[in-house]
């Protein structure tokens, strides 16, 4: 990850903090599976959740004072989680990106997406992260069907290579729309489909490659979402509804409690 320097880094952060008063680790590109299974996911309590923020980040920074106002607006709206960390990861891995790159956040959309939890569980959100409004959620989200042997439950192997019809953890900037294609049941269908372009090295930087996006699907309903070849896909009415919003300058951020993705994501991890 390329330094920053401290001028352009408050810079960036003042600002967004003025909206809201309204190197580099390589990971090997096929993960270890985490020993999360369907039984393990808990609730965590709002209290665990504002806490972690104090005990992982340092509590003076600005990206520090932004995820906690972040956790302040959001966490006690957003049930449950699979892990305490699950929106401070999220939250800070945003603030940090965008405070290296406000380029390339053009839109104040994120799309977050619970993977410790079951495929029978809404686990999507969109945040407007200006407003610290939940945008829509909780909606179903598929995941890849190479990260779960059953149709259904909490996927437990994630990668980043080709061929894994695996998910991919990390933060990804949303690119272009289009129109999506696929196969369900033997049958072709269509669907609004968005670009994504993974930005947490080893783990998600191959997506645009792989042909990794959030597309609509059939096979996503309110109460069961199926597996995709890896996308985060929506039931086809919200992708029509909401990836136009995201797309060309939101921000997607994949979480799941993988030990080896947790401790080396570099927007996890950023100082």
């Amino acid at each position: 990850m390329r330094m920053i320097r401290r001028r352009n880094f408050r810079t960036v952060l003042i600002g967004a903090s003025s909206l809201l008063a309204i190197g580099a680790w390589t990971a090997p590109s096929h993960l270890q599976p985490s020993a999360v299974t369907a039984g393990s996911a808990v609730t965590a309590s709002v209290a665990a959740i504002k806490s972690s923020a104090v005990a992982k980040i340092n509590s003076s920074s600005p990206a520090a004072e932004l995820t906690k106002n972040a956790l302040n607006a959001l966490a006690s709206a957003v049930r449950p989680l699979s892990h305490p960390k699950a929106l401070e990861d999220a939250f800070h891995a945003y603030f940090a990106y965008k405070a290296a790159h406000p380029e390339d956040v053009k839109k104040p959309l994120l799309y977050f997406v619970d993977y410790g939890l079951s495929s029978t569980i809404a686990r999507g959100y969109v945040f407007n992260m200006n407003t610290l409004k939940i945008v829509d959620g909780p909606f179903t989200v598929a995941h890849g069907r190479g990260s779960s042997s059953a149709p259904t439950g909490v996927p437990t192997r994630f990668s980043n290579g080709s061929g894994s019809s695996m998910t991919s953890l990390g933060l990804y900037v949303a690119k272009s729309l289009y129109k999506f294609t696929g196969h369900n049941g033997g049958h072709l269908y269509t669907s609004t489909g968005m670009r994504l372009d993974g930005k947490s090295q080893g783990f998600n930087d191959k997506a645009m490659a792989r042909g990794v996006v959030a597309h609509g699907a059939p096979y996503v309903t309110p109460t069961r979402a199926g597996r995709s070849q890896g996308c985060p896909a929506m039931e086809t009415a919200r992708a029509a509804r909401l990836l136009p919003q995201l797309a060309d300058g939101g921000v997607v951020f994949l979480f799941a409690p993988n030990a080896n993705w947790m401790a080396n994501d570099q927007w996890v991890n950023a100082s």
